[in-house]
């Protein structure tokens, strides 16, 4: 655990510019080398509602939003009213004292009443500049950091915008220093500075690594972030980027440009899936390789479009009416899966087949710091059996290397049920790619007639993919000690929370714990977790949904049933002690199954 741990919560309605506040405070950490994760907790209005924003801040790896708040700062009535009884002895509250009355404040609480009318001269849309200096001062962070970012963030508004807020931020922090008690410890300066990413930026950038030349998206909360940095980025990187009228035309798009030989991706969520799927068993069945982000979002249908959840998963398995291979992820955090999307599209393009990316809002909206670093670009790339006209990828057979119209097998029944995979304009290479079966030429079976044997043949080719699929994806690996009271299973963005509560376990409740986190869906790595889930003496699996979709994924190709669980599905995140309090309850024999409750939004 970190030495020194620090959470801001920061609240009002949207439009109070809390998302610019934060990204404000997420710079100053950064730069200054602290790690960081942040949350925003927010409705889909443009105006009004309730936001709540947390950042927290260490001087070691922060995995996730954690349970407490060292700073609040309720830019409104209603969110002092909602959070105040959350915080505990040691912690304070920075607020306008004219525009907002704190309640009855636990005991050690420091209410910090500020004069915000005189300290931003009658500046209304400068009061978060004022409570950002006053917090500044109470984390022992030199004033000159708020400085440089506000130079920064206004800099296209000119010197005199620059200045008026440079002064508001000083006077906040004078005020500070002169009425507020500090916190007897001091934000600590880490090693280096560090950049910050959101998961949907990670994603973007992810595919520009990958060398995406291609990229469609309807604009879907909360995915559309991917589609605006690829925007933002498509001239200068040379990405075709395409905002389509649908769902249906994003995917047909994808599967189109993919077809042609280039890379080709698109992100959506759950209700924009659901339109894509039978297009997505268009690919399976012409073997055409393409990569499709689904950052879920609660559902069903419209859902609660700008909540977290786990519940796409079985969606995501059958997409698309019957058998045919597909690769499907889902990494644990926003530079898992900056580097997975690379990893994936190689996977597709060697076996000819679709990747799906199973994201959600906590990552993908979420915010982390991160060494730059560990933004590779120069990844290796790998086309497979792709024949592109005068071989130009370098990694394919030579077109004349004796194929012909006549020879040439798209669909060629191989060992691996990899075939040569020919772009249209080859010389020597025609075929037909339909949605219909086909024999290894492309020739339509139903045209010909419904040939028993040659079906069989093509439905075993493509299964047999998988084979070589499972054998270069890395299976998971069991964390913490061997033996344990407790194992932990979870999959995608729940690994870090999940990480934190088995060491607030062991230090804070004498209960020994160990993780498995599962990323690799299809395939899965069946014979080594049922392994190491045999071996454990108490498995409860943790999972953002109601219905336990990875449980009973997990118990049909494993055999294996969880001993316990622990689900949430009010649209929030899980915080460590939701996942430790459960662990005491069911380890005492009270439950097996525990429905937390995100108290801070209550």
């Amino acid at each position: 655990m970190n030495k020194i741990d620090f959470a801001i919560g920061i609240g009002g309605e949207n439009g109070q510019g809390i998302a610019s506040t934060g990204n404000i405070l997420a710079l100053i950490f950064a730069r200054r080398g602290l790690h960081l994760n942040a949350y925003n907790a927010y409705q889909s209005i443009i105006r009004g509602g309730h936001t709540f924003l947390t950042i927290r801040a260490g001087d070691g790896p922060v995995r996730n939003m954690g349970d407490k708040i060292d700073v609040f700062i309720p830019l409104n009535q209603d969110t002092m009213d909602r959070h105040l009884h959350l915080l505990k002895s040691g912690t304070c509250a920075v607020y306008d004292k004219e525009k907002v009355t704190p309640g009855k404040a636990a005991d050690g609480v420091q209410l910090c009443a500020m004069p915000m009318k005189e300290l931003t001269k009658g500046n209304k849309l400068a009061v978060n500049t004022a409570a950002l200096g006053a917090t500044l001062q109470l984390l022992g962070i030199e004033s000159e950091a708020l400085e440089t970012v506000i130079s920064r963030q206004f800099k296209k508004k000119g010197d005199a915008v620059i200045a008026e807020n440079v002064a508001i931020a000083r006077a906040g922090y004078d005020y500070a220093a002169q009425n507020f008690t500090a916190f007897s410890w001091k934000a600590p300066k880490g090693a280096k500075p560090l950049g910050i990413i959101t998961g949907n930026q990670a994603t973007a950038m992810g595919g520009a690594a990958a060398g995406v030349k291609f990229y469609a998206a309807y604009p879907m909360s909360p995915s559309t972030g991917v589609l605006m940095w690829m925007a933002a980025h498509a001239r200068e990187l040379g990405i075709m980027v395409r905002q389509v009228e649908d769902e249906i035309g994003v995917m047909n798009m994808v599967i189109g440009a993919a077809h042609t030989g280039c890379r080709a991706m698109c992100a959506t969520s759950g209700g924009g899936f659901a339109l894509m799927t039978e297009a997505v068993g268009m690919a399976g069945m012409i073997e055409t390789p393409i990569v499709c982000v689904d950052v879920q979002r609660a559902g069903p249908a419209t859902g609660v479009p700008t909540k977290t959840e786990q519940g796409d998963l079985w969606q995501v398995l059958g997409a698309g009416q019957g058998d045919y291979p597909r690769i499907v992820v889902a990494p644990t955090n926003q530079l898992d899966l900056f580097q997975t999307i690379p990893e994936l599209f190689n996977l597709c393009d060697k076996y000819q087949c679709p990747g799906l990316v199973l994201a959600d809002l906590l990552i993908s909206e979420g915010t982390t710091s991160i060494d730059p670093d560990d933004l590779d670009f120069k990844v290796k790339i790998d086309r497979g059996e792709l024949i592109l006209p005068n071989n130009g990828n370098g990694n394919g057979a030579n077109p004349a290397s004796g194929y012909n119209d006549k020879t040439y097998l798209r669909y060629k029944n191989t060992p691996s049920g990899i075939s040569p995979r020919a772009v249209p304009a080859v010389a020597g290479h025609i075929f037909t790619a339909a949605t219909d079966e086909h024999d290894e030429d492309g020739t339509l079976i139903s045209d010909e007639f419904t040939n028993p044997q040659k079906r069989r043949i093509m439905v075993e080719k493509r299964a047999r993919k998988m084979e070589g699929v499972i054998k270069e994806i890395a299976p998971p690996k069991l964390v913490g000690p061997e033996k344990a009271d407790v194992t932990l299973v979870g999959w995608g963005s729940t690994e870090g929370v999940i990480r934190e509560a088995v060491e607030k376990l062991a230090a804070e409740e004498g209960i020994v714990a160990n993780q498995l986190a599962i990323k690799w869906i299809v395939p899965l790595h069946a014979a080594e977790i049922g392994a190491i889930l045999g071996r454990s003496k108490n498995v409860i699996l943790v999972e953002n949904n109601q219905s336990g979709q990875f449980a009973r994924y997990l118990r049909s190709e494993t055999g294996f049933a969880a001993h316990g669980h622990i689900r949430k599905y009010d649209g929030e995140p899980f915080m460590p002690h939701h996942i430790v309090e459960a662990v005491k309850s069911q380890l005492a024999g009270t439950t097996r199954l525990s429905v937390p409750v995100h108290e801070v939004n209550a």
